[in-house]
């Protein structure tokens, strides 16, 4: 009897695969740094599909999906992990401390909305002082930007600095603009400077308030996701499991920031509605920012880069054609701009112009975040 016959037939199965044939040896050799780091089968399925290993693929080395074919990687390639260091030296965390600072960067998402609260006091007692309402606008504005840092350097809304310090200045023009769009597009429209500061006001402590939802929305599509790569057995399963969830929490984002836009215009007393601070220009604004957030987060920063410059185009564009448009002869040229706030006010320009660039990055994340790859 050979020593074939005679070996258990689990190993003699293992054998044949470890031989020459074995497609899989070349597959753990190429991603072996992968296999290494990776704590769960979950995080070599991802990794693989981001290096272009479809379900297709996986067939070519005998296994059904990418699944279970990072499942015997996992199973086949030692991990740094099991002696508690990782391939670079560092301790590996224990699963009980990474939840940990989960309440830390809950309360910290509340801080900017809790400097708008602070300054709306303040203002209150202020009473009609125009230049005490100047010095404690000037004050909330640098605590509020000193607030959101701090709110978006840990948890789920977090990204390496490099990456968001492309989109920082889009995000500033947008942000201008709910400020100071509203004036000048009137000015621009032979309307003159127009009304008062609250409906801006209101648009941005609803938004500040908004940042608490976002973190937890965002924190909770990883959640739901990585409990979809554990319940699903192919790619294709876990994108048509996944892209539900995602629709569903921007929707309960923006349900989440109207409420808070509602309340904050009726708070302020945000006029007839139709400048910058409607609350429909303001869930639009929200909207693309925490889209622009996701994306960056999961590894998509030249999308969201993308949707930010095209909605600061837009309001940029409206700006310069009703200014143009005062110039004797060139009338027409701020008629779409004219008709457009003529029907919905001055708000609509930022609406229009956030709405369509969100609604473009909602598109773009229900292809991308539905891959497995975009949660590791």
């Amino acid at each position: 009897m050979s020593d074939a016959d005679t070996t258990p037939m689990g190993t003699t199965r293992l054998a044949r695969r470890a031989g020459p044939a074995d497609p899989v040896k070349t597959l753990m050799h190429s991603h072996r740094e992968l296999c290494e780091r990776a704590v769960d089968p979950l995080e070599i399925a991802a990794g693989l599909e981001a290096h272009g290993v479809t379900d297709r693929a996986a067939a070519r080395f005998r296994h059904r999906n990418v699944f279970s074919l990072a499942e015997e990687l996992y199973a086949r390639v030692p991990r740094a992990a099991d002696s508690g260091t990782d391939t670079t030296g560092a301790t590996t965390p224990h699963p009980a401390r990474a939840n940990g600072p989960r309440a830390g960067w809950a309360l910290r998402t509340l801080l900017p909305g809790a400097v708008c609260a602070v300054a709306l006091v303040a203002l209150e007692y202020a009473g009609g002082a125009d230049g005490a309402g100047a010095v404690i606008r000037l004050a909330a504005g640098a605590a509020g930007a000193v607030a959101l840092t701090v709110a978006l350097r840990r948890g789920p809304l977090r990204v390496e600095g490099h990456t968001a310090r492309v989109s920082r200045l889009w995000v500033c023009w947008l942000l201008a603009y709910v400020l100071y769009g509203d004036g000048l597009l009137h000015a621009g429209t032979g309307g003159g400077p127009h009304g008062t500061a609250a409906p801006a006001e209101a648009a941005l402590v609803a938004l500040a308030f908004a940042v608490a939802p976002a973190a937890w929305c965002a924190h909770l599509l990883s959640v739901q996701a990585r409990r979809r790569l554990t319940d699903s057995r192919g790619l294709a399963e876990f994108a048509s499991r996944t892209r539900p969830v995602l629709l569903g929490l921007v929707v309960l984002y923006a349900v989440a920031l109207t409420t808070l836009a509602v309340g904050a215009e009726l708070l302020l007393g945000g006029g007839g509605g139709t400048g910058a601070g409607h609350p429909v220009a303001t869930v639009a604004l929200g909207c693309l920012l925490f889209l622009a957030r996701l994306l960056t987060v999961h590894g998509f920063p030249r999308a969201a880069a993308t949707g930010l410059v095209t909605a600061c185009a837009v309001e940029a564009s409206a700006l310069v054609l009703a200014t143009v448009g005062r110039v004797p002869g060139f009338e027409t040229v701020s008629a779409p701009v004219r008709a457009l706030v003529d029907a919905g006010g001055a708000g609509a320009v930022p609406a229009v112009a956030c709405g369509a660039a969100a609604l473009g990055l909602l598109i773009h994340a229900a292809v991308s975040l539905s891959r497995a790859s975009a949660h590791t």
